[in-house]
């Protein structure tokens, strides 16, 4: 099944290094890991590989190395449905390179090594000009340089292209990127950076997502981990909650979120009944391990939509 829109995503691709611990190592300690594994991710790709196998009509805009592991990279891409024609080789530089350790509570902390994403530059966007004009969406994160972040959101608000922006990792961005933007998905850290305000209940949401409509941007949602997502259209505020699931595992959640999102969307699905399957997908990706290898195909998620009735 494809998406009546087409879905351009701009964004990082990593090789990530997974190491399962029972506790986060403290400064100095030295911990045992249960399990390693190696696993493709990078917020953008993983965005993209859940919108691919979502139903998307896909396009990925992103840079690996000319190594091995950049080689294999694109080639797991297009079997999940993704264009990859727009992924740059750049000579020289290695894949982008995620380390990342999960606790027992299925949590994670992570560190990253841009290589070959950094080389996502302004000029690498404007030779993809046409594709991002002629898209029905443009969705991207932070882990490529922002100012090819603003550049493309330049190029998709000049075409009237709708401008997606999950805003992570967490940074302060200037004005003037936030007024391009018409759908932004912080967390409540992320939404705590761009606005200044705590965010510790649906109230502190409702606030933080006023000052972000306040900068110009008409969709608000929030993610709110086990508690679902807060979402305000044009200042009308209300929580949505998730499904309930055992989590063994978080990287890569909001990512398959998003993706699936901006996928229900391109459906003309309400948006209400858009964040109801991307929860179904969050939902599915979490009980799972890894980045890319957790994300849900179409079939699985409708499947748990039909079990929840």
């Amino acid at each position: 099944m494809k998406t009546a829109g087409k879905l351009v995503v701009l964004g990082s691709i990593n090789a990530d290094h997974i190491l399962n611990l029972e506790s986060f190592p403290t400064p100095g300690e030295t911990v045992t890991g249960s399990q390693y594994q190696v696993a493709f991710g990078g917020k953008g790709a993983n965005q993209a590989v859940a919108a691919g196998r979502s139903g998307a009509d896909i396009a990925f805009i992103a840079c690996t190395g000319d190594d091995d592991t950049g080689a294999r990279v694109r080639k797991q891409l297009e079997s999940d449905n993704i264009d990859v024609a727009p992924v740059s080789v750049v000579a020289g530089e290695s894949t982008g390179v995620a380390l990342i350790f999960v606790n027992g509570e299925g949590e994670n902390v992570i560190g990253i090594h841009a290589g070959a994403n950094a080389a996502l530059s302004i000029d690498r966007v404007n030779t993809q000009h046409d594709l991002i004009a002629q898209a029905s969406a443009l969705l991207m994160q932070l882990e490529s340089p922002v100012e090819s972040v603003l550049a493309a959101a330049r190029i998709a608000h000049q075409n009237n292209t709708i401008v997606a922006l999950n805003p992570a990792p967490a940074r302060e961005l200037s004005d003037e990127l936030l007024a391009l933007v018409d759908i932004i998905t912080p967390n409540e850290t992320e939404a705590e950076k761009l606005t200044g305000i705590k965010v510790s209940s649906d109230e502190d949401a409702a606030r933080a997502a006023q000052a972000l409509h306040a900068k110009g941007i008409n969709t608000v949602i929030i993610t709110l981990g086990s508690r679902g997502v807060w979402t305000s259209v044009n200042g009308e505020g209300k929580r949505v909650p998730g499904f309930k699931v055992k989590a063994i595992d978080t990287i890569a959640a909001g990512d398959t979120f998003n993706g699936a999102l901006l996928t229900a969307l391109l459906e003309d699905k309400p948006l209400d009944e858009a964040i109801r399957f991307a929860h179904a997908a969050a939902a599915i990706a979490v009980t799972r391990k890894g980045a890319q290898p957790s994300v849900p195909w179409r079939n699985e998620i409708d499947d748990f939509l039909s079990s929840q009735g």
